[in-house]
């Protein structure tokens, strides 16, 4: 039973949940950070946020279970490796998406219809929005402003700038084409046999596309920093600007010239540059909202 239960966590995928960490965005840019009785709810929040992303993954897993065994990454997770029953884990599934749903009624109402929302939304991705070219990174895309909207009722945002929607929304946009370029590249002419969306993406369409969310997302992330009724008149934001663009470049760097083909959520763990330079923009963003 243990080692069901080990297989099943390995299927929700928590190292994963790092991605639920977007739903700090209210909290910190609307400056209650270091409010308790905002913090609170927002650590609950990503916690079922976390919880209710693991039960996506794993009927993602169930959806594509037979594709999985043949993917030369996928076929070694619990599922396909026939080390977790599909039957247990939509039965686990199932229990912790009623308490999710349950406990996010009683944190907040408007923060339990977003995270349904974002449940009903995954799941048309996994049975078909994902075999749709274009709209699968549109879905994921919507998936990521969700998370963001749902931190906002949790800490009563009311400075929370809608440029930080638009960031959001190109920044989750170059992560699924990101992802998508990864795959093409990765399996190569058997593509379409493991997503049926591949088929109809080349490099050349999704360079282009990632070019232009590039582009777009480091004009949209300026224009905030500089026009949020929120931050200091003293426009100290932008100096986080250059985080930003190195950002942008080192990962269009590492997919181009040093043939990389991790998702880029993946690659984070991997690159230290991008590491230190997120780091470095996240201290600079606080220490400019907070002591500005």
């Amino acid at each position: 039973m243990m080692r069901a239960f080990k297989a099943f966590l390995q299927t929700m995928r928590p190292k994963q949940w790092i991605k639920n960490g977007v739903i700090f965005a209210a909290l910190v840019f609307d400056e209650k950070l270091l409010k308790w009785q905002y913090l609170w709810p927002t650590i609950v929040g990503f916690v079922l946020f976390s919880l209710v992303s693991g039960v996506v993954y794993t009927i993602n897993d169930v959806v594509d279970l037979d594709k999985d065994r043949q993917h030369p990454k996928k076929r070694y997770r619990p599922l396909a490796a026939g080390q977790l029953s599909p039957k247990l884990a939509l039965s686990l599934a199932v229990v912790i998406t009623i308490v999710s749903l349950i406990l996010s009624v009683l944190l907040n109402p408007v923060f339990a219809a977003i995270l349904a929302g974002y449940l009903a939304l995954q799941i048309a991705y996994s049975f078909y929005l994902k075999h749709i070219v274009l709209l699968d990174v549109i879905a994921i895309a919507a998936g990521f402003v969700l998370r963001v909207a749902a931190d906002i009722p949790l800490v009563d945002a009311e400075r929370f700038s809608p440029w930080l929607f638009i960031c959001m929304t190109l920044l989750s946009l170059f992560l699924g084409l990101g992802k998508r370029r990864g795959e093409l590249v990765q399996l190569g002419s058997e593509a379409s046999n493991h997503r049926a969306s591949l088929e109809d993406y080349n490099l050349m369409l999704l360079d282009h596309l990632l070019s232009i969310v590039a582009a777009s997302m480091i004009l949209a992330y300026a224009l905030y920093t500089f026009s949020a009724p929120n931050l200091p008149a003293d426009y100290w934001m932008m100096l986080t600007i250059p985080f930003v663009i190195y950002a942008t470049f080192r990962y269009l760097y590492l997919i181009h010239v040093r043939g990389v083909t991790l998702a880029p959520d993946e690659v984070v763990f991997t690159d230290r540059p991008l590491q230190i330079d997120f780091l470095l923009w996240g201290l600079a963003a606080v220490l400019i909202l907070y002591l500005g």
